[in-house]
């Protein structure tokens, strides 16, 4: 009995030495996980953190949830990345005129983004406003020409009867790309 009273007062005695090193370690421990907390909370306000969480959610059909974030990043900074990217979920949706209005906007910050015009253009086109798409798809052209901008305006030209017009395009798109088989099939 003595033995046990002596080991208990041991341990009781060594608890009040060790008493400030586990109040501190668990002060080290709160404290870590509150700057880990912190550091989360204060990602989650950068743009950056809801353009990247928007991309992911566009690239697995979340476009409601894409469209949130990219507005969140909007409203924290505007940028060319997050308009386009929000139009093109839009676009996913079927808001063409939502869509338009992004790829506008991405359009007035850098009006040398020549994919903004090419989907503005595809936009315009699901809105029957041929004249639109033909002006968005040669701005895109003007700035990159690509068989993908010379067979859209084509088609849009094709839909209004110009089919000279649209013949000379789908060349245009077949120069670029020999295997580009639907400008074949539109050519004839």
């Amino acid at each position: 009995m003595k033995n046990r009273s002596f080991f208990i007062g041991i341990i009781l005695s060594l608890i009040s030495i060790f008493q400030p090193l586990l109040i501190k370690t668990g002060l080290v421990l709160s404290s870590s996980s509150v700057m880990i907390f912190l550091a989360e909370k204060l990602n989650a306000e950068t743009s950056t953190f809801y353009f990247d969480r928007g991309f992911e959610k566009g690239n697995k059909g979340d476009y409601y949830g894409a469209i949130s974030d990219f507005t969140k990043a909007l409203e924290i900074n505007s940028s060319v990345g997050a308009y386009y990217n929000r139009g093109w979920n839009k676009a996913k949706l079927k808001d063409y005129y939502g869509a338009i209005y992004d790829f506008t906007k991405a359009i007035e910050i850098d009006p040398n983004y020549s994919d903004a015009y090419y989907n503005r253009g595809w936009n315009k086109a699901k809105l029957k406003d041929y004249y639109g798409a033909i002006s968005d798809f040669t701005k895109a052209i003007e700035i990159n020409p690509s068989e993908a901008a010379y067979y859209n305006r084509g088609w849009n030209k094709q839909k209004l009867k110009d089919y000279y017009g649209a013949i000379n395009d789908y060349n245009k798109a077949i120069e670029i790309n020999s295997k580009y088989t639907s400008a074949y099939l539109n050519r004839e």
